[in-house]
């Protein structure tokens, strides 16, 4: 198994390395980059940051070179955003963002940076993307590690019930329910969840925003901790509503498979009873694909499922954060939170083969040519 690992995370770079490259190829041909939004803004506002940076360039310019760059202003430049503005400051913003270099230049200091987990600053925030991440981090884990939790633990032992019970009411009547929840989009029926029980306009029983209420993050532990769970109630019930059905539908057929083999067949004969059956014989062969799925299934939820769900909840998460540099076309930060998606994904898949070989040890990813 060591060799298998070592194998494993030889490839992470290499993975990485061509995601990196490949998005950073497609953001070059993206129109609307952090120097055209700053510009339309420049044009539009004319105040703030950019109102400044337009002082500072026009006052470090001299009378006649003043004169000669208003005159024509950006109608050379390859900025669409630049016409009529004076060059020095288009200048000055590319410089700002480091847009005077030449794409290789940028693309070789940022592989440089990620190499020693170094992702830059934020365009738009002028803070550290790692500090940006870390400080979002929370929030995100929180969503996805409760969705996970609570989706394992009813579609587990829902689908051994079904599988158990097949072609039942029960299993009718459950299997309806598990589908319907599942048709339902979760963003959706978190408007409805906010509508009935979060002041909408019935109920006003869970909080809308945040993880904690203002003023508890003096209070003693497990106040905090009761004041966090009831902030994520609403937002994890929004989340799991669509997640039941496929593990609970896996978990049956899984089941479905294994009771009808012969090992199930010879245990019986031999008198061993129906729990020892199937707590005994099918659960580990049964359970493999399903508990090895565990780290992918954490993943899938923590990075693409909450994002709608943060902005309705106004959480602020990794979700809002990706959602909120794409707009803007902060480089930095989407380069940084894909980085990090991506190592941890692919950190997760080595695990999940792992968790195979504890699941059931007969598993050699070694033997395998």
């Amino acid at each position: 198994m060591g060799a298998y690992l070592l194998r494993r995370l030889a490839l992470v770079v290499p993975t990485l390395l061509g995601i990196i490259l490949i998005n950073f190829a497609v953001v070059q041909f993206a129109p609307g980059g952090p120097v055209e939004q700053m510009l339309a803004e420049l044009k539009g506002e004319g105040g703030g940051t950019l109102g400044r940076l337009s002082a500072e360039s026009q006052g470090e310019m001299r009378g006649p070179q003043r004169a000669e760059n208003t005159g024509g202003g950006g109608e050379g430049s390859r900025y669409r955003g630049a016409r009529g503005l004076d060059p020095a400051i288009v200048a000055e913003i590319e410089r700002t963002f480091g847009f005077d270099k030449p794409w290789h230049e940028r693309l070789l200091e940022m592989l440089s940076g990620y190499a020693r987990f170094d992702l830059g600053r934020s365009l738009f925030r002028d803070r550290p993307v790692v500090d940006l991440i870390i400080e979002k981090m929370p929030v995100s884990i929180s969503l996805g590690l409760w969705s996970t939790l609570i989706i394992y633990l009813v579609s587990i032992p829902l689908g051994i019930r079904k599988a158990v019970r097949d072609g039942s009411r029960f299993d009718i009547w459950t299997s309806a329910v598990v589908l319907v929840g599942y048709a339902i989009p979760g963003f959706l029926f978190a408007i409805l969840l906010v509508v009935l029980f979060a002041g909408g306009s019935f109920l006003q029983i869970f909080p809308l925003r945040g993880l904690l209420s203002p003023g508890m993050e003096m209070a003693p532990f497990w106040e905090r901790a009761v004041d966090y769970a009831w902030h994520m109630v609403l937002p994890t019930l929004a989340l799991v509503i669509g997640g039941f059905a496929g593990l609970t539908m896996l978990t049956k057929n899984s089941f479905l498979e294994e009771i009808h083999k012969q090992y199930t067949v010879t245990a019986r004969a031999k008198g061993a009873g129906e729990q020892r059956v199937l707590y005994g014989h099918i659960f580990r062969n049964a359970m493999l694909l399903i508990i090895a799925g565990f780290p992918a299934a954490f993943i899938g939820i923590l990075f693409t499922g909450a994002l709608l769900v943060e902005i309705i909840f106004s959480l602020d998460g990794l979700g809002l954060l990706g959602f909120e540099a794409a707009i803007r076309r902060d480089y930095p930060v989407m380069f940084g939170t894909l980085y990090i998606f991506t190592l941890l994904g692919l950190i997760m898949q080595i695990v999940g083969d792992f968790t195979y070989t504890l699941v059931d040890p007969r598993i050699d990813f070694e033997a395998r040519r």
